[in-house]
């Protein structure tokens, strides 16, 4: 009977290790995808120190769950206790890792409010200089989702410094339509855009049309995480009962 458990232990343990394993692996591509993706999602990373990081921190942990998967599927189909137990130091360690990033993520929430991006936008934009890090990225969000500010045109008449920069024009360039919605893109009419023709204007704001397009997205993410939580906190405990069970 001993034995029979210890075999399904075994088992059951090697399946939890596959899922972490196909986990790695769907993070280490999702992370590959954002750095490379030529459609200008790589443009807003690169300009974005925070998200640059973030990019690599994926590409990192998607690595080692791979690596982690890998390495506990052999501890369990070889019985091999100094595996198992530095498998099971490892997930702790990214168990609590992944736990703390989404108590942070879940405290700091407030800073992904539609007003919080609007203060943010009127205060720090400055319109097409590309050495402003803030405002490179922001017309990287314009020009990639055919969006304009955070709630449309109207952001831009209060805002200070681009006023002060521009107050020949109405919106910035990046808010200007296109025939293709990219940096290399040709305007539709960029003069009467700029001087407040709405025909040539991108009107819907980037708040509304980035939650559009993601919401669905981050359901899953959210799913996802606390599957791959759950996974962990079983592939532990298996790893451990097995450590026990194997002489």
């Amino acid at each position: 009977m001993e034995g029979d458990c210890l075999s399904c232990m075994k088992y059951l343990m090697f399946v939890f290790n596959f899922f972490i394993f196909l986990g790695g692996a769907c993070l280490l591509g999702i992370g590959i995808w954002v750095i490379v993706d030529p459609t200008g999602f790589r443009e807003i990373v690169a300009a974005n120190p925070l998200l640059f990081t973030g990019a690599y921190i994926m590409l990192a942990m998607g690595a080692m769950l791979f690596l982690l998967g890998f390495l506990g599927c052999c501890g369990a189909v070889r019985e091999n206790k100094c595996l198992l137990l530095f498998f099971f130091m490892f997930i702790l360690l990214i168990f609590l890792a992944e736990l703390s990033a989404a108590i942070l993520a879940f405290i700091f929430r407030e800073h992904l409010t539609r007003e919080y991006f609007t203060k943010e936008l009127k205060k720090h934009y400055q319109g097409n200089n590309e050495t402003d890090v803030f405002s490179s990225t922001w017309n990287s969000v314009m020009i990639t989702f055919g969006c304009c500010g955070v709630n449309g045109p109207e952001d831009f008449e209060t805002a200070p410094h681009f006023r002060l920069l521009h107050s020949e024009y109405v919106v910035p360039e990046a808010c200007c339509r296109r025939e293709l919605q990219t940096r290399d893109g040709a305007f539709v009419s960029k003069e009467d855009c700029l001087m407040g023709k709405d025909t040539y204007q991108n009107r819907q704001g980037c708040y509304t049309v980035i939650l559009n397009s993601f919401e669905t997205y981050v359901y899953l993410a959210g799913a996802l995480t606390i599957g791959v939580l759950a996974i962990e906190l079983f592939a532990m405990i298996f790893a451990m009962c097995l450590f026990r069970g194997i002489q």
